[in-house]
């Protein structure tokens, strides 16, 4: 199939506190991502491997974003790949901000001096219409064991306290919330405990993908449920597998700050991209 008009489709690799995309920037050609392609890109071992891809296109803003997780289903939120994208766009223009438009809504960014990048993921969804929910009931403690709470932060979140994140088998104990009958799109699961004051260490299973070193709308919607329980502050430090980021819930939204890595570009060849069903 050809999906552009040049010979391959290039992109670039990018990551979060190892939280990885591939990011395509289609502002100056015509791209078709299809589920089939997202996910045979996603392939770890017969693609280029990732957690999300971007696609970078033209919008109201400096730009619009669109995301694909790796089974090929779309998320209308991704912090970490809005954050590597903000710092990819910013030193290609020399700006010191930007407004970009995603699925979520629209999203402010500014550079934080030393390669450090911070996005506005907008305010969190605290009711369950919102977040989705399959039924009406208070999402500060769902009637699920061990008493989430549920966040929407653009996609779904279930978030659990625990004594000891290293004590949960994530790999088994995510794809069973993922899937709970409460949340009618599936959820992200996070676990998180309390390390000190306004610090939190959190763990995460990404729907779509699984466990992941690092989610930024996870860090987000942990910090929101934190604060909303009383056990910190709105302004948090989340200590995640592939390091940290600090979440500030505040009047204008949940301000997400943390380092990013472009690692490097390629190109999808034509021959791999006419083989994708």
């Amino acid at each position: 199939m050809s999906t552009t008009s040049i010979s391959g489709l290039p992109f670039m690799k990018m990551h979060g506190l190892g939280n990885d995309f591939v990011v395509v920037d289609a502002r100056a050609q015509d791209v078709s991502v299809t589920p089939a392609m997202a996910k045979a890109i996603g392939d770890r071992h017969f693609g280029v491997g990732f957690d999300q891809l971007a696609v970078i296109g033209n919008g109201d803003g400096d730009a619009h974003l669109t995301f694909y997780n790796a089974d090929g289903s779309t998320s209308a939120a991704c912090g970490n790949a809005t954050r590597c994208i903000a710092r990819y766009l910013m030193d290609e223009s020399g700006a010191t901000s930007l407004d970009l438009t995603t699925d979520r809504g629209n999203l402010r960014a500014e550079d934080r001096g030393d390669g450090i990048t911070a996005v506005n993921m907008g305010q969190p969804q605290l009711l369950w219409h919102e977040i989705p929910l399959a039924s009406e009931m208070d999402t500060l403690e769902l009637p699920i064991e061990g008493a989430p709470t549920a966040t929407g932060m653009g996609n779904p979140h279930c978030t659990f306290f625990v004594e000891d994140v290293s004590a949960i088998a994530l790999e088994s104990f995510g794809p069973a919330i993922e899937h709970h009958p409460l949340y009618p799109q599936r959820t992200n699961v996070q676990i998180a405990q309390i390390v000190g004051q306004n610090h939190l260490r959190m763990r995460v299973w990404e729907r779509g993908v699984g466990v992941t070193w690092a989610s930024g709308s996870s860090s987000c919607a942990c910090a929101v449920a934190a604060a909303r329980r009383g056990l910190t502050g709105r302004n948090v430090r989340v200590d995640l597998d592939g390091g940290t980021l600090q979440i500030d819930w505040r009047e204008d939204g949940v301000w997400m700050t943390g380092q990013t890595v472009h690692v490097f570009s390629g190109v999808l060849t034509q021959a791999f991209l006419e083989g994708i069903a």
